[in-house]
Formats: C-alpha cells, sequence, structure tokens
C-alpha cells in the first residue's frame, strides 16, 4: 500500500477513536469552569478537519521521501502521534480530567516537535504542513492548562 493510504487510514482512526472519547455536551464538562478566549463548539470539527487532512498527507509525503533506512522512524512518530492524539480524547474527557489531559499533550507536543524534526530531515514542504498541527495543539495546551487551573 502506498503511504498516503496507509496515514490516511491512521488518521482517520484516531480522528473517530477519539471523537467517541469527545463529549462537551456532557453534564461534567459544561459544570467547570473554563476561559472565555475558549473556542466555541463549532470551531473544533471546522479546525480538526483540515488538520486531520494535513496530518495524513504531510507524514505520507515524509515518509516517501526518507531514504529507507529512516522510514521506520517516521512510521513510528506517526503512530505514536495520533495514538496521544486520540488519547488526550479519552484522558480529557471520558475521565474527566483535566490533570490527565494535561499530561496526555504535554507528551503529544513532545511528539510533534520530534514528528516536525523528523519530517523536516526529509521534506521541508511536509514539515511545514505539520506546523499548523502542532501550533493548535499549543493552543489546546493553553486551553487544558487554563482548565486545570481553574478547576484543581
Amino acid at each position: 500500500m502506498r503511504p498516503l493510504a496507509i496515514t490516511s487510514a491512521l488518521t482517520t482512526a484516531a480522528a473517530v477513536v477519539g471523537s467517541i472519547g469527545t463529549n462537551p455536551d456532557s453534564a461534567w464538562y459544561r459544570s467547570i469552569e473554563r476561559p472565555s478566549w475558549e473556542p466555541p463548539g463549532i470551531a473544533f470539527p471546522l479546525v480538526w478537519t483540515p488538520l486531520y487532512g494535513s496530518i495524513a498527507w504531510s507524514t505520507a509525503r515524509a515518509i516517501e521521501a526518507a531514504p529507507p533506512a529512516d522510514r521506520g522512524r517516521v512510521w513510528a512518530l506517526t503512530v505514536a502521534d495520533l495514538v496521544a492524539n486520540a488519547g488526550w480524547c479519552w484522558a480529557f474527557f471520558d475521565r474527566e480530567s483535566p490533570r490527565g489531559g494535561l499530561a496526555a499533550i504535554t507528551v503529544l507536543n513532545v511528539l510533534n516537535v520530534a514528528l516536525v524534526r523528523e519530517a523536516a530531515k526529509h521534506d521541508p514542504t511536509a514539515a511545514a504542513a505539520l506546523t499548523p498541527y502542532a501550533a493548535w495543539c499549543g493552543f489546546a495546551t493553553a486551553l487544558n492548562a487554563s482548565i486545570w487551573h481553574r478547576n484543581r
């Protein structure tokens, strides 16, 4: 299979698994204090849909551009990143734990940096396409941290 087909399937799986673990309409989430700068709920699918497309496309590009000896590392970082991505939803929403979410998103940020750096070694365009994803996760980290701080 071509890398794009596989990264698309992996990214779709992460999006689906993550969405199953996400419930912003839960009584718990509605009851916690959140910052005034939290985007409206509709912003999240509008942002995440193109970001997921970008993840699939850019990681496939990086994999194809990498020499065979380096492809395993790009694959491993891609899979680990997507697992952490979906895992945040479960840590934060399903476990009703801003603290757990903060731990999960910290791991995700480390993986994002590693993935962008690895992609940059093989395809600067792929790395540039991953940058908005990493930036959005940085914003999500600030939001998660604010929620944790307000609800300790």
